[in-house]
């Protein structure tokens, strides 16, 4: 298609967004202004701008109310286990095995990537933080260490791969206009790479910081840490106690099952299973709302009725402080696709694709290097998590992605590296501005200083997973 004015405007938004997250800013307004100019300019009225804006948001939100749901219903699960008392329970087994400092890193690594997997790290550690963290202090593992561990597991490894819940899969898929499993599976290899790369660092070069069981600063440290507050419902259960053991045995044991349930049909049945993508995040999400109904009811008997309506509204609000402002950065970066353009635009045949437009007319003056290509959509990854959210840059590697693929390396390598970037950066590993304030918090370290910490591994263990994805795919 014939570049015209509107494709070169579409070009300066996205620069400037892009520069706006260098300078750790919001991006919402620049996408919404972008979205009403560049469609004022194609359709050449003003009215169609104002309808693109809203047509754009809508679009985006049809796309991924799925998402919406999926976390809806996990956060509310999490805060039902909470009055049981079964999140603590399902961890304590975990504390036996803290022997040491040493043991104690590897321990929070292993137990925050799990937890991490199936309730995102950002629900997760509050549970984390408040019973792993003070065991692993006891041990002799300082809190910065501590801090180090879950964030690296969680915020970096677990959510960077999301394979469970498909969130970061399904975004970046979905703006690269490829299958989400084409994704996820390139994903959780890389995210392993990755974290292995950043863990196994962050270890060798802090492993000389972790203490004896007796050292003073042991308790000093416990002083530090900030808890979580009790929950203000009231139990109507006289067996609150054999409950919460159930459900600590049941949820774990649930989700277990539809892991192994839903790699024994993979395995069986070839690479598509049904299960893939939004098929695999609805199984996951109403066995999640089942066990929601169960454990509410066991807690509330009677009044389960106000309970469960309180935390569905709790999942609403965590989903949507989460992920709200993804919508109108999805709908202006859908905007650059000829598969949704037309919807937002109003125009039935020959939708323009703006973006990937732009990429094909600039391809013929880019070295054609497979290692450059990789290394510039990591970057471009990198730079997007610098608002501090991870997933607002999705759409646009995903975008990208596609528009780059080569004979050497395809567009669900390139959505999977990008997505490593981005949510490595903004998920919660080195911004400040990040949910990674919340692990510092709860630790009771500074967020600064856990960022530097931080850095080396990360950067290292991206690098390393860009480099061995054109090796392995």
């Amino acid at each position: 298609m014939e570049i015209t004015l509107s494709h070169w405007l579409y070009g300066i938004f996205t620069l400037t967004i892009i520069l706006t997250m260098i300078f750790r800013k919001g991006v919402v307004l620049p996408t919404l202004l972008g979205t009403f100019i560049v469609a004022w300019v194609y359709q050449g009225s003003i009215v169609d701008g104002f309808t693109a804006i809203f047509n754009a948001n809508l679009v985006a939100a049809k796309e991924l109310f799925n998402i919406f749901l999926i976390i809806t219903f996990m956060i509310a699960l999490l805060y039902s286990l909470r009055d049981l008392g079964a999140d603590k329970r399902m961890i304590q087994p975990i504390q036996k095995l803290m022997v040491n400092g040493h043991v104690s890193f590897f321990v929070l690594v292993a137990v925050t990537y799990v937890i991490s997997l199936f309730f995102w790290p950002t629900p997760a550690v509050p549970l984390i933080c408040a019973l792993l963290v003070p065991a692993a202090i006891r041990s002799g593992l300082p809190a910065l260490t501590a801090a180090v561990a879950v964030a690296l597991a969680g915020q970096g490894m677990a959510l960077s791969s999301d394979y469970i819940v498909q969130v970061a899969p399904n975004l970046s898929a979905t703006a690269a206009g490829i299958d989400t499993a084409l994704v996820a599976d390139k994903a959780i290899v890389l995210s392993l790479i990755a974290g292995g790369v950043a863990i196994g660092t962050a270890y060798l070069l802090y492993r000389k910081t972790i203490r004896s069981k007796d050292s003073e600063l042991n308790e000093i440290e416990m002083n530090q840490m900030q808890m979580e507050k009790e929950s203000e419902n009231k139990a109507k259960s006289v067996h609150l106690n054999t409950w919460s053991k159930v459900f600590a045995v049941l949820v774990p044991v649930s989700l277990l099952a539809v892991v192994i349930f839903m790699m024994f049909t993979k395995l069986n049945s070839g690479r598509m299973t049904g299960f893939e993508g939004g098929e695999g995040a609805a199984f996951v999400g109403g066995v999640a709302v089942i066990l929601l109904l169960l454990s509410t009811i066991a807690f509330g008997r009677q009044k389960a009725l106000d309970y469960i309506t309180n935390h569905i509204t709790e999942g609403f609000v965590f989903a949507f402080k989460a992920m709200g402002p993804v919508i109108p950065i999805a709908g202006f970066f859908f905007m650059g696709s000829s598969d949704f353009s037309g919807n937002i635009l109003g125009i039935e045949e020959e939708a323009p694709g703006f973006l990937f437009d732009l990429v094909e007319a600039s391809q013929g003056y880019l070295p054609e290097s497979a290692l450059l290509t990789v290394f510039s959509i990591l970057i471009i990854g990198i730079i997007t998590g610098l608002d501090g959210s991870g997933f607002s840059g999705l759409p646009l590697t995903g975008a990208l992605a596609a528009s780059l693929e080569t004979a050497s390396v395809d567009a669900g390598t390139l959505a999977a590296i990008g997505q490593m970037g981005s949510i490595w950066t903004g998920g919660g590993t080195i911004v400040a501005w990040s949910s990674l304030i919340a692990i510092a918090g709860f630790c009771g370290v500074s967020v600064m200083e856990l960022v530097r910490k931080n850095f080396l591994p990360v950067m290292l263990g991206l690098f390393a997973a860009a480099i061995l994805a054109l090796v392995i795919f």
